[in-house]
């Protein structure tokens, strides 16, 4: 990497339609940004990639540890973008999440990403790179299983064959079940949003998500109610419930309640934030850190019905 990148470097932005389909012989790139991940959880996700007919290329970070990273700042970003720059790799899944992509997105460089885009594929503290792609270079990228979810007893779930459609340009069509706190409604929009976590820490900066006429989608994992709701209520006095086209809900997974109750679910914690808005409002949605991880494209045009029968979201 030649100088240090600044954010406000002027880019022209490729249209969202812009095909980034892999096929087989297509070389995938894994690389750690954030926490260290163990070679074990690599080595069954490179078996599967293979049998799926990709090339695999590891990154530098797959086997270094510094602390709770997978590697000092400065390695984990050369590694990053060593996987943006090359032009032999067409998609870069990331070996983990945790904590750490905050620490080194304003240092890389995405003059030859965005000029020849590829996956980027990963959740989590992913969200970061994600929604910084999102913010400044308008280039889908796909919030999905990551490294640890490739296990010989996974290998042939249907949630984890989704990121494989998904590389291969396949359709993508996810049914949510039934819940008493949907609002029923039809609608479309671009679909944009990850951890929640990650998205409330992202506001100010120049990766912050826009919301306006998006379909947003959020998750989280481990969190206190009452931090989920004060989340919620800075998205919400951000403005970025405002004007959403749609509102999906995915995994809120090993939530924690403090001595004395909070008082409300976390289904009962986010209507009373959107409960005054008319859009669709669609929970359950099978994605976010929890087993059943399915893949969706964000940056890329959605389809989204509630009905009585549940929700329904689909890839145009």
């Amino acid at each position: 990497m030649n100088g240090f990148f600044s954010p406000h470097t002027l880019f022209t932005f490729v249209p969202i339609t812009v095909v980034m389909n892999l096929k087989k012989g297509s070389v995938i790139g894994i690389t750690c940004p954030s926490g260290y991940v163990g070679i074990d959880r690599v080595n069954y996700a490179i078996k599967v990639l293979e049998r799926w007919g990709f090339k695999v290329k590891l990154g530098k970070t797959v086997t270094s540890e510094h602390f709770y990273f997978s590697g000092t700042d400065s390695e984990r970003l050369a590694d990053l973008q060593q996987m943006l720059d090359d032009s032999e790799v067409d998609a870069i899944i990331m070996g983990r999440g945790g904590y750490g992509m905050s620490r080194i997105i304003d240092s890389l460089d995405f003059s030859a990403f965005n000029s020849k885009p590829k996956w980027v594929c990963g959740f989590s503290d992913i969200t970061v790179l994600h929604s910084h792609i999102q913010a400044n270079f308008a280039i889908p990228t796909l919030h999905s299983p990551m490294c640890g979810h490739f296990k010989p007893e996974t290998e042939n779930e249907d949630y984890l064959l989704s990121l494989f459609r998904a590389l291969m340009g396949q359709p993508q069509r996810y049914v949510t079940p039934v819940s008493s706190f949907n609002r029923q409604g039809i609608t479309e929009g671009i679909l944009t949003g990850g951890n929640l976590s990650l998205l409330v820490h992202l506001q100010g900066t120049v990766s912050e998500v826009d919301t306006n006429d998006k379909l947003l989608f959020i998750e989280d994992l481990g969190e206190h109610l009452y931090h989920l709701d004060r989340m919620l209520l800075q998205l919400k006095r951000a403005g970025k419930f405002d004007n959403l086209k749609g509102l999906i809900l995915g995994g809120f997974t090993d939530l924690k309640d403090t001595d004395r109750p909070f008082g409300q679910t976390i289904e009962e914690i986010i209507w009373d934030k959107v409960k005054e808005y008319n859009y669709p409002v669609c929970y359950q949605f099978p994605c976010g850190h929890q087993d059943i991880n399915y893949t969706i494209a964000l940056g890329r045009n959605h389809h989204l019905i509630v009905g009585e029968a549940g929700g329904t979201l689909e890839l145009l």
